[in-house]
């Protein structure tokens, strides 16, 4: 699964830059030893659990992928901003492009769903998701950087939320704006870039193999 794949890039990022074994297992379970770290993954343990009907766990799912994830992936785009950590970022592009399809997938599944929630419902699964994550970023921005604060980032993120209520078909709940232009432009500059960075690296594997036949097509080979 795509996800086991994000997970071991970073857990490598984690090794890479955490020297100290004892803060290294703290990371690793911060599940444990933090409480709004907890809090997000109980939330999400208890959707994917639940008994209720598939409408609402994939109304949940869209909501911890698309919400859950992306206060996150701003902090480490405010890091690429600033020409900072550029394996930690481009790794970072690249799961945020995956997370996006899974939240966009989420949200065409529950498009052509027969039953779908009424409207308070879905809205309450989207909004209880959004109240977690502001809780969750209250605590890691206590101390503002620059740029970037507790305030700030929960306007992200209720704006975030207010985007994902309109893609689930219903209505903005925060109306809030987007206080971090630059996500959308890192965004929109690695689509640009992305294709042009990927075939440059897979040409540099065939440099001074012109002539080689090795590589040829055919649907004549044994097998």
């Amino acid at each position: 699964m795509i996800e086991n794949v994000h997970w071991e890039v970073y857990s490598l990022l984690i090794d890479s830059f955490i020297r100290d074994p004892e803060e290294r297992h703290q990371l690793f379970h911060a599940f444990l030893a933090m409480p709004a770290v907890r809090r997000k993954a109980e939330w999400a343990l208890h959707w994917i659990k639940s008994n209720r009907s598939f409408a609402t766990r994939i109304v949940a799912f869209a909501a911890v992928e698309g919400i859950f994830f992306s206060g996150s992936f701003a902090t480490i785009f405010w890091l690429k901003k600033r020409g900072l950590m550029p394996g930690l970022t481009f790794s970072n592009e690249l799961i945020s492009r995956d997370e996006a399809l899974h939240t966009q997938f989420a949200c065409y599944v529950y498009s052509i769903l027969k039953n779908q929630l009424k409207d308070d419902e879905l809205r309450s699964v989207v909004i209880e998701a959004s109240e977690v994550e502001q809780l969750f970023w209250r605590n890691a921005l206590q101390f503002p950087i620059l740029g970037m604060n507790a305030d700030s980032m929960v306007q992200y993120i209720k704006f975030v939320t207010d985007r994902l209520l309109v893609e689930l078909g219903s209505d903005q709940f925060y109306f809030a704006t987007n206080p971090y232009d630059f996500v959308e432009m890192i965004s929109l500059e690695g689509k640009m870039n992305f294709f042009e960075k990927r075939v440059s690296d897979y040409a540099k594997a065939y440099v001074g193999r012109s002539g080689d036949t090795e590589h040829i097509f055919t649907t004549e080979a044994d097998f």
